[in-house]
């Protein structure tokens, strides 16, 4: 496989006909049909603002067709904060294919896969809440062309990303980049001989427990496949890169989303081909790169699995952009130990073709898109509500302390008191869904508690005290 293009992605992408029965007591609701005007053809999945609405972005649509960002309110309407291409030969950016950032100053922060001031190769962007958008940087194919992966806030207060190609070697870039637009290359793949490192990353990164990044190419590696199968890597923040695994066709090939971390410091992630029926994988990972296949699906529960996320009750749950039982892809869910359930079967009017991964609302209920579907084929916006209930969530979950932070979360006015692992935490109610509270001496880490007037709200993963 040569090397990743979205637009020959949606064009040879094959949807398998098969049938597999959905799980029952799944709610499942079309919040909003994009018809080009707000938006067409979504390729990432929502950030949950401080504001409790939802941020987004399309690839396609909006006014100048070459995509936007957007907000909802859960179960609301959808309004167009920004389109690219505003200016002459989109010096702002065009086709943004990102999940964007929250970051501390309650900013979003993305990428756009192509457009800028250096003949085409994207940009770093953000954008306010409001929609007021600022320019931080942009590719000049040495620094990296085409950025398709999301940008994770790291606990230095600098963002870390990737571009698809471009650098040095053509294989794609690992960088950093300030809130004010400084950006330092710090890896380049195809380095190695064979690209052995790994090339064309796509997958979005994270920041693991160890305050390492983790993240994935879509192939290189020193295993089977035309171009290798990819891999996955670990990072640490001053650009020092480690292969933990090259895929090699039996066990999965050809990543299209990151990872995530799971409880005692294992890694989830999917494969878009590979394993024993050649549809896409699920894997765990050990930090040293000791690597299971949990999952191997078979076209009837899915084919072509993107991105995964944890749940809020430890399982893990995301999407397939093909297969199920109408041969549009599906909502799944499933256990560490590999115990598969279909959540939803796309049909086309509620939405076909996901590309993007799941986001959980605090309020419990996951969202996501998709690329194609709904009333004018532009793509949907949905909701599936699985009975899960209400949680918080942070902006940065480690900190140092007396690092004050933002929570997320619902239903804060009121409040009576914050603690982290036991110990009581000073705090402020910023609005009825936004917290900024103090790590208090002596806290360990642990899951916050937040005392509400509607009850006791925890966080869905624990907060980690720096020492």
């Amino acid at each position: 496989m040569s090397k990743l293009s979205f637009r020959s992605r949606v064009s040879l992408l094959i949807l398998f006909a098969a049938s597999a029965p959905a799980a029952p007591a799944q709610t499942f609701a079309k919040l909003q049909f994009f018809n080009g005007a707000n938006g067409a053809n979504p390729y990432v999945g929502l950030t949950q603002g401080p504001d409790g609405s939802l941020y987004g972005t399309t690839i396609d649509g909006g006014a100048y067709g070459a995509g936007n960002v957007f907000k909802i309110k859960p179960g609301g309407r959808l309004t167009s904060l920004y389109s690219f291409c505003a200016q002459n030969n989109c010096p702002d950016g065009q086709y943004p294919d990102t999940v964007l950032a929250l970051g501390t100053d309650g900013n979003f922060y993305g990428t756009t896969q192509s457009g800028g001031t250096n003949g085409g190769s994207g940009t770093v962007f953000k954008i306010t809440p409001s929609g007021a958008l600022t320019t931080l940087h942009s590719f000049d194919v040495a620094d990296g062309v085409a950025p398709y992966g999301s940008l994770v806030l790291a606990i230095n207060g600098d963002f870390y990303g990737t571009t698809n190609v471009g650098g040095a070697f053509g294989g794609g870039n690992v960088f950093k980049i300030t809130s004010g637009g400084t950006l330092t290359t710090l890896y380049t793949f195809c380095s190695q001989a064979g690209c052995a490192d790994g090339q064309y990353p796509v997958g979005p990164l994270i920041q693991g427990s160890d305050g390492n990044i983790y993240g994935t190419t879509h192939a290189g590696g020193n295993n089977s496949c035309t171009d290798g199968c990819g891999t996955v890597f670990r990072m640490t923040l001053a650009g020092t890169l480690t292969t933990l695994h090259s895929f090699d066709a039996t066990d999965g090939d050809y990543p299209y989303g990151g990872v995530v971390e799971g409880p005692a410091g294992t890694f989830y992630g999917t494969t878009g081909g590979g394993g024993a029926n050649d549809a896409g994988t699920v894997f765990s990972m050990t930090a040293s790169g000791k690597l299971v296949t949990v999952q191997s699906f078979d076209v009837t529960d899915g084919a072509t699995p993107y991105a995964l996320m944890l749940g809020s009750d430890g399982n893990l749950y995301g999407t397939t952009s093909a297969g199920g039982s109408n041969s549009r892809g599906t909502v799944f869910e499933v256990t560490p130990m590999g115990l598969l359930t279909t959540l939803h079967n796309f049909a086309g009017p509620d939405g076909a073709l996901v590309y993007s991964g799941l986001v959980q609302g605090t309020n419990g209920s996951f969202y996501g898109t998709t690329y194609f579907g709904g009333r004018d084929d532009d793509g949907v916006l949905f909701s599936l509500n699985t009975g899960l209930g209400p949680f918080v969530t942070f902006v940065q979950a480690a900190g140092g302390v007396g690092k004050t932070g933002p929570i997320l979360g619902q239903g804060f006015t009121g409040t009576t008191s914050v603690s982290l692992n036991g110990t009581p935490a000073s705090f402020t109610v910023k609005s009825d869904t936004l917290i900024e509270a103090t790590v208090p001496p002596g806290a360990t880490t642990g899951y916050v508690t937040v005392t509400t007037p509607g009850g006791t709200l925890t966080s869905n993963v624990p907060f980690h005290v720096l020492r």
